[in-house]
């Protein structure tokens, strides 16, 4: 309760060095803040030409092209991809800070996660956009892409608060976490369809769905194509709920026990 009391507190600063953060990111490239929405264009682009134009990959039957079921499925995966690395390494970034003892260390997580979000939203809109020149704008169910943004930044903060209190310790944790983001961007049905194999055993689907980020990326491609609620999904719903809520009482302990010796080990 410490750290919402502390965050709650804080808010305009985080807000503040959030912005400069995002800023800074691209502070000496010419083009600036653009290189932060150009990549994740270009790779999806990559993406769409090798799987659909090369390979021939289609989706399950929505009726939608794959462009838009690729889209709304690589969206929040782009967030949490760069989200975690970046809260993760917070505190090796902002050490003149965490060296202060009137600064409050707890802040620094949110800022790298909100920095982060200004591209989501903005993609966001892009993907709305993408199914409007396509002719297929989203279902009703659009409005809830709110709802499973929320979880997504409920899931990175969680896990990026537990990362961050160890990378000051273990400096190959950053690149640990890189391995498991490449593995789980495959493990994860972002750019291939778990419908169209054929003889999928059940027990391979309930493995796939232990994957926290399966919900997310579900969630937004039943808000973008597929018209389905968060509700008529409570099982798993309550599975990522009851997994945020462990995940995030862990990495409070873990920060908590860790960060009088921040200001050491930097």
């Amino acid at each position: 309760m410490n750290v919402f009391k502390e965050l709650y507190q804080n808010r305009k600063l985080i807000w503040k060095l959030s912005k400069n953060d995002f800023r800074n990111k691209f502070a000496g490239a010419y083009f600036g803040i653009v290189w932060a929405f150009i990549q994740p264009m270009v790779t999806v682009a990559v993406y769409f030409v090798v799987f659909q134009l090369g390979l021939r990959v289609q989706p399950a039957a929505t009726g939608y092209p794959y462009i838009c079921w690729l889209v709304s499925g690589i969206i929040p995966w782009f967030f949490f991809s760069d989200a975690l690395p970046s809260a993760s390494n917070c505190l090796l970034e902002y050490s003149y800070l965490v060296k202060k003892v009137v600064f409050k260390i707890s802040v620094l997580p949110i800022v790298k996660v909100i920095s982060a979000l200004f591209v989501h939203l903005f993609f966001i809109a892009f993907a709305i956009l993408i199914f409007a020149l396509m002719g297929k704008l989203p279902p009703v169910q659009i409005i809830q892409i709110g709802y499973y943004t929320f979880a997504v930044i409920c899931l990175v903060v969680v896990l990026s608060y537990l990362t961050c209190a160890i990378m000051p310790f273990f400096r190959d944790f950053g690149q640990i976490i890189n391995v498991i983001l490449n593995v789980g961007m495959w493990a994860t049905p972002i750019l291939w369809d778990k419908t169209t194999i054929p003889n999928i055993p059940g027990w391979f689907d309930h493995i796939l769905k232990l994957n926290p980020l399966y919900y997310v990326v579900q969630g937004y491609r039943d808000s973008f194509m597929n018209g389905l609620w968060f509700f008529e999904h409570p099982w798993h719903t309550l599975y990522f709920w009851a997994f945020v809520l462990v995940a995030g009482l862990i990495s409070s302990k873990v920060f908590k026990r860790l960060r009088v010796h921040f200001s050491d080990v930097l």
